[in-house]
């Protein structure tokens, strides 16, 4: 019996999705930017004390191997050629932290992972003993705190009038960003400080271990990273688009030891044969788009013009905000960082990023601390049930309050309560909650760009809840639009990929990308309403404030586990 025939798509684009919790492989169609194939497998993450989180490096790099192998399966069971693949791209969690042999492959430590809410003090514990435990009610999966000493101690060798760090990276000083994790690392762990003095260690973030990896590790691998995830390392200079020399001797950190910066599309090597990858799937095929996963989010929903913004929705939100061509330093918080560079000799965009601690996080605490769900999903249903919160506002600052207001004396708190108030009304204020302070995040974006924004783009797991999407709109007042391909941020890395100077499957022209169905949710109350709740949360916001008080801990060995969140300080 004759081979069944093979289906004829074109050109095809595969993308490496790697996040803190799982890793995917994802094929597109080029011309249609349909979603053909994809595979996933979860990740480990490691707790060796309490406030540290690890990964380990070789199970991302295996786990990246066997998506694409068994999603070259899947295609095969669909009658599609793996060959039509013409381009990879890898889109990753940003800012953690890997350093590795350059001679053996090995990784010399495990990954150090980052917290999921980066902010100017991220909330912080440290116990009398000296050993860091994360801030009260927060899970440590988001916080590595081991590098909070590191940042108090190099925070005193910045002038109070020339925060250079801020000024050259967009970024405050914070345990969430690379430098603090490499420095902790050279410090503290006797095999990186070695390798280092003999030549042998490579640093880099998830995207640069593996495409070092992919493009044949110690037999030629590639060391490079793009713009974007060089940006949250706090060593790069994002006006000069180079690796900062005061900057890595403040941070005391040999160059020798950092990628070579690319940007993020562009040919960085080919694929090689591994015995991890049967028959060598994929050999040959280039690497060639690379974007950190809120990035490749912002490219996925093809917010390429100037005050363009886009809020994804999961453990915590992250909003970025498309400011063209410029930097713009915020006055509220915000952080600026790179959006992209499409090309070698394209220009760079920049961006606006705020982030919202507690979203879908929120959802798991009704669920795992008060029980009143079984699964994440049954919020609708019982939000659905009363289509209210009866007055009810929940503001979930668990471990003190992000931006806009950076105060770590605040708890989360459920106020407004009446003997009617039932589940479904704490229900219905907790999806309220992760909207309210979206939108305080929007207000301070368009404060700082002084261009309101006309719709939101909305993308992650939890945009799959439609009383969200709505309760969203309503709040903010404008329209949100959902995309029905909900993958956007491993279609961020394959456009990337896909539009690299000799590879050219993929247009980026605004005429020639595809139409996206969306899913538009319009604000369905009246405005004069939706500012009455807004200033009713406010209110709660700031009953939630003063719950604890900061002593320090030679005067009091008991004070409660919490240290300072300073405010940012302003560019002027």
């Amino acid at each position: 019996m004759a081979a069944a025939k093979k289906a004829v798509l074109g050109p095809l684009v595969g993308a490496v999705d790697q996040g803190t919790s799982s890793t995917r492989f994802l094929v597109f169609n080029s011309k249609t930017a349909e979603l053909l194939s994809h595979h996933q497998v979860e990740i480990k993450q490691e707790f060796p004390r309490e406030g540290w989180v690890e990964q380990d490096p070789k199970e991302i790099l295996q786990s990246v191997y066997e998506c694409i192998e068994k999603t070259c399966e899947k295609l095969g069971q669909l009658n599609i050629d793996i060959s039509n693949i013409k381009a990879i791209g890898v889109s990753n969690q940003r800012e953690t932290t890997v350093v590795w042999d350059k001679l053996t492959g090995e990784p010399l430590y495990n990954a150090v992972a980052a917290p999921v809410s980066p902010g100017p003090s991220d909330p912080v514990a440290v116990v009398p003993s000296g050993s860091s435990v994360p801030a009260a009610g927060a899970s440590s999966v988001w916080l590595d705190l081991r590098t909070q000493s590191t940042v108090e101690n190099l925070s005193k060798r910045i002038p109070g009038n020339n925060n250079f760090v801020k000024s050259k990276t967009g970024l405050p000083l914070s345990t969430y960003f690379s430098a603090v994790k490499l420095r902790w690392l050279l410090d503290n762990v006797r095999k990186v400080q070695k390798a280092v003095e003999e030549d042998r260690a490579l640093f880099g973030t998830i995207d640069s271990w593996l495409i070092w990896s992919l493009t044949g590790g110690a037999n030629g691998g590639v060391h490079c990273t793009d713009v974007t995830n060089a940006s949250r390392t706090m060593l790069f200079n994002i006006h000069s688009l180079e690796w900062d020399k005061e900057l890595c001797e403040f941070f005391e950190i040999p160059m020798k030891v950092l990628p070579n910066v690319r940007s993020s599309s562009e040919i960085y090597g080919l694929m090689k044969i591994s015995h991890s990858l049967k028959a060598g799937a994929l050999e040959g095929v280039p690497i060639s788009g690379c974007l950190g996963d809120q990035s490749a989010a912002l490219v996925g929903q093809m917010c390429f013009q100037d005050g363009q913004a886009k809020n994804t929705y999961g453990t915590g939100c992250f909003l970025l905000c498309n400011t063209g061509r410029k930097c713009v330093f915020s006055e509220h918080g915000l952080l600026t960082t790179v959006a992209y560079k499409l090309g070698r000799d394209k220009p760079v965009y920049y961006a606006l990023e705020g982030s919202v601690a507690i979203a879908g996080a929120v959802i798991r605490w009704l669920r795992d601390n008060l029980g009143i769900i079984k699964s994440s999903e049954e919020i609708e249903k019982l939000a659905k049930e009363v289509g209210t919160s009866y007055g009810c506002y929940f503001v979930p600052a668990f471990s003190g309050l992000y931006a806009p207001y950076w105060e770590p004396s605040a708890r989360g708190i459920i106020c407004g309560l009446t003997q009617f108030t039932n589940k479904c009304h704490i229900a219905f204020a907790a999806l309220e909650a992760v909207c309210f302070q979206t939108r305080e995040i929007l207000d301070a974006m368009n404060r700082d760009c002084g261009i309101p924004l006309s719709h939101l783009q909305v993308d992650g797991g939890m945009t799959n809840n439609k009383i969200l999407m709505q309760l969203q709109a309503d709040i903010l007042y404008i329209p949100v639009v959902k995309p029905s391909m909900p993958e956007t941020t491993a279609l961020g890395a394959a456009m990337a990929a896909g539009a690299a100077e000799g590879v050219g499957v993929w247009s980026l022209e605004p005429e020639d990308l595809s139409a996206v169905t969306m899913e538009r949710f319009e604000p369905q109350i009246n405005a004069e309403e939706s500012e009455i709740r807004y200033s009713t949360w406010k209110k709660a916001v700031m009953k939630s404030v003063g719950w604890v008080t900061t002593q320090s801990s030679e005067s009091d060995p008991q004070r409660p586990l919490f240290c300072t969140l300073r405010r940012p300080q302003h560019l002027h």
